[in-house]
């Protein structure tokens, strides 16, 4: 029976798939497995069933074995993965898009609030016991209301971004790698910084992208915009992003990615004008399992000789 290594827990409606298909073996250790434990762990494997935070690569394949016949990432992104690698080992790769495109964009949504009307802020006021009282200056945020959101990035999770945005009253302007049949506005990359009051992150991670966000961006930005990001961390400069909040040539920042997971630059853990949450974009209970679920069943479907839901082509 085919062996199905799944590097890290995954939820029981994935597993019961997995099992219809293979041995299934799940890693036991609640953390990211070092690079010599992740290649002893998929030895044999005819399936490796990886996280974001594994390096899916031709080594991994070497160290799986000759019966390596799939790699299913469970994430939308596949930064992690050395495609033509694999491809060039016969080794099919596929993604998770889609189902996780309404809880992200929900997520980077809340952040843009909760950074825009100073929730965090708020509730460690309350938390630490401070007294306060209402008065009519405590605590003032900033309105969306007319306030322009720019896009970087206008895929599933963009234009449902978008689409929230839009329902608060912001005219959209959007940057990527082509015009869209959409009433938002197509902008040079350069034109959106100028423009935006609130510039949202959602590209992915590539040579291109790494460090889009750099002292420079920043710098073009308002001097009262603010930067949520809730794609892939080393799109952002945090050193950079730091260094601009401290002179104040932005309002204020909302991450839920890091630069280097799970550490976060030390300057920003201190500010009130930051929003820092764990890489919770996916996280809900439905996403999560719809993720697994759709990795499973690429999983099954290559070892029965079938094409894959979601693949990934070099």
């Amino acid at each position: 029976m085919a062996k199905i290594a799944v590097t890290r827990w995954i939820p029981d409606d994935a597993v019961k798939l997995l099992a219809e298909a293979g041995e299934v073996e799940v890693s036991p250790a609640d953390r990211p497995l070092t690079r010599a434990e992740l290649h002893e762990f998929v030895g044999g494997a005819s399936a490796v069933v990886g996280m974001l935070h594994d390096r899916l690569d031709g080594a991994l394949a070497d160290a799986a074995g000759p019966g390596l016949k799939v790699v299913a990432n469970v994430a939308v992104g596949y930064d992690n993965v050395d495609v033509p690698a694999l491809a060039s080992r016969g080794v099919v790769v596929t993604n998770t898009p889609g189902v996780l495109t309404d809880a992200t964009a929900d997520l980077a949504f809340g952040l843009l609030l909760a950074v825009t009307r100073r929730l965090g802020e708020g509730e460690r006021l309350l938390r630490s016991r401070t007294p306060w009282s209402f008065h009519l200056g405590f605590l003032l945020g900033s309105g969306l209301q007319g306030k322009t959101l720019g896009i970087v990035g206008f895929g599933q999770i963009g234009r449902a971004m978008a689409k929230r945005a839009s329902a608060f009253g912001m005219p959209i302007v959007y940057s990527g790698r082509s015009k869209q049949d959409t009433d938002a506005e197509f902008v040079s990359f350069e034109e959106l910084l100028a423009r935006a009051d609130v510039v949202s992150l959602h590209c992915p991670l590539t040579p291109e992208t790494r460090h889009l966000i750099d002292a420079a961006a920043l710098r073009a930005m308002k001097p009262g915009a603010y930067l949520v990001n809730t794609t892939r961390g080393p799109v952002v400069d945090e050193a950079a992003l730091a260094d601009a909040l401290e002179a104040g040539e932005i309002a204020g920042a909302a991450l839920d990615v890091f630069e280097k997971e799970p550490e976060v630059e030390p300057r920003l853990l201190g500010r009130d004008d930051v929003v820092l949450s764990p890489h919770l974009g996916s996280a809900t209970v439905e996403t999560r399992t719809a993720m697994a679920v759709l990795a499973a069943r690429n999983v099954a479907a290559v070892l029965a000789g079938r094409p894959p839901l979601t693949e990934v082509k070099p």
